[in-house]
């Protein structure tokens, strides 16, 4: 039986626009030239998204948070304005629970604690209301403590596989990974990051297991077209019921 996979759009943010990723070189970013809209704004490039699909959740990656030179707190909280029935994922280069939280309070989306940004790694219970752990990977190295990976049960109940070197190089998902921390931590929700070239991709996501998967390059390019896209749902119809629901916010915990 089909299970549910979340499709949810990236927006990469540095300098006030929404950027390509390549590989996880951000030196190498550059403004985005998207199929779906003719501006790098992020506010053109979400209603790109949204003319395209009717998405419910946007992951957004605050480069310049993660780099610590700056944030786009309020460009966020543009986007809540203009869009208040979608769900947004924040990584926001959070060094601990206790910032991630802020975050959360202050309204500005779900925050996603990035394992390469943790200075202070969070107690099993102590996780940030609604967090989610990114566990980041550049090739085969873990960027973070390995304390996180050796310690799975302390992972919250949402989890992205992040494969930067993946990222916008048409590689194809890291199925094997998924595999790998699937096993560690059966109770989790797992989404996967990086890879994704066409529909077939998402049907073997879909059959491993995953949660939901976050898409950038094949969208912008017209890979995963509107007719791809109805034609996967088609066939996986339960991750149509998935997509529904994912502006209902988790339980704390």
């Amino acid at each position: 039986m089909p299970v549910s996979l979340a499709l949810i759009p990236v927006l990469d943010l540095m300098d006030g626009q929404v950027v390509r990723a390549f590989g996880g070189r951000r030196d190498e970013y550059r403004p985005l030239e998207s199929a779906l809209c003719d501006s790098s704004r992020p506010e053109a490039v979400v209603a790109g998204l949204l003319a395209l699909y009717p998405f419910r959740r946007i992951y957004i990656a605050d480069l310049d948070a993660i780099l610590g030179r700056g944030n786009h707190g309020s460009v966020v909280e543009g986007l809540q304005r203009l869009h208040p029935d979608l769900e947004f994922w924040v990584d926001g280069g959070f060094s601990d629970a206790a910032a991630a939280e802020a975050w959360h309070a202050a309204g500005r989306g779900r925050p996603v604690l990035g394992s390469e940004s943790l200075a202070v790694l969070p107690e099993r219970d102590a996780w940030p209301a609604q967090g989610v752990l990114s566990l980041d990977f550049r090739g085969d190295d873990f960027l973070g403590s390995a304390t996180l990976l050796q310690y799975p049960e302390r992972w919250p109940a949402e989890v992205i596989v992040m494969t930067l070197a993946r990222v916008g190089m048409d590689a194809g998902p890291d199925l094997a990974r998924l595999a790998q921390l699937q096993r560690l931590n059966t109770a989790c929700r797992m989404y996967v990051a990086g890879g994704v070239r066409q529909v077939d991709d998402l049907a073997a996501l879909a059959r491993a297991g995953a949660a939901g998967v976050l898409l950038a390059s094949a969208l912008h390019d017209g890979r995963l077209s509107r007719p791809a896209l109805d034609a996967f749902h088609a066939a996986h119809p339960t991750s149509a019921a998935s997509d529904a629901r994912a502006n209902v916010p988790a339980p704390d915990r």
